[in-house]
């Protein structure tokens, strides 16, 4: 799965370098036998951003991106969006993806992140709950979305992230996006058509090694025809 992300992440056009981080000698091992770039970080980091800015503080890279490890079918497509969207807004310290529900299962799924946002495009707010809540039974007029998990950090903002204090909101839901809205910070949020199937339980990875298959099956036969 890590060789997945990896080679969907090379293909997006605005990443101009890659590396993995991990505190794990396992993944250190697995990314340098496909030939990635790898490093070992310490073990006490309480989220990923925590790790992400212990690596980005050897770089000097200003606009850093955190691609998860458990998302294999992230669109290189929806990386560049983020990175733009960024781009085009310098009073926005970080940035990330949502996507719009389709399947009504995933409102109700804790596994699933909802994000709501206000009219600019900035998050309100993340949570494992469906959000909003449709008082009185479902409204046609509201659609629901999921946060895709990825992030886009301003160097600067990124290297302090770790200094911010860790609200209730971060440690309830366990989001580590939480800690930048509980600390008055925005985080713009670009819509994505693209789809990703994040990992978080077996029954996910059964069903996205499936959907590999299946993709990879199509790859061949086209090649061949």
């Amino acid at each position: 799965m890590l060789q997945h992300v990896w080679e969907r992440a090379s293909q997006a056009r605005y990443l101009t370098s890659l590396v993995i981080a991990t505190d794990d000698e396992r993944i250190l091992n697995a990314a340098q036998e496909f030939r990635a770039r790898a490093i070992l970080t310490r073990s006490d980091h309480v989220s990923g951003t925590d790790r992400v800015a212990e690596a980005a503080s050897a770089s000097n890279a200003q606009i850093v991106v955190n691609i998860q490890g458990d998302e294999p079918m992230l669109d290189p497509a929806a990386i560049d969006a983020a990175i733009i969207g960024m781009l085009e807004q310098d009073d926005v310290p970080m940035g990330t993806l949502k996507k719009r529900i389709e399947h009504a299962a995933e409102i109700t799924d804790p596994n699933v992140v909802k994000v709501v946002t206000d009219h600019h495009g900035n998050a309100l707010y993340f949570s494992r709950s469906p959000i909003p809540y449709a008082r009185g039974g479902p409204a046609e007029h509201v659609h629901y979305f999921k946060h895709i998990g990825l992030y886009v950090y301003r160097r600067d903002f990124l290297l302090s992230y770790s200094d911010l204090p860790v609200g209730p909101l971060e440690q309830t839901e366990r989001l580590e996006q939480l800690r930048a809205l509980e600390n008055g910070y925005k985080i713009r949020v670009i819509e994505t058509e693209s789809e990703s199937l994040g990992v978080d339980t077996p029954e996910d990875w059964e069903r996205v090694s499936a959907l590999y298959e299946k993709t990879a099956a199509v790859n061949i036969s086209m090649e061949t025809e």
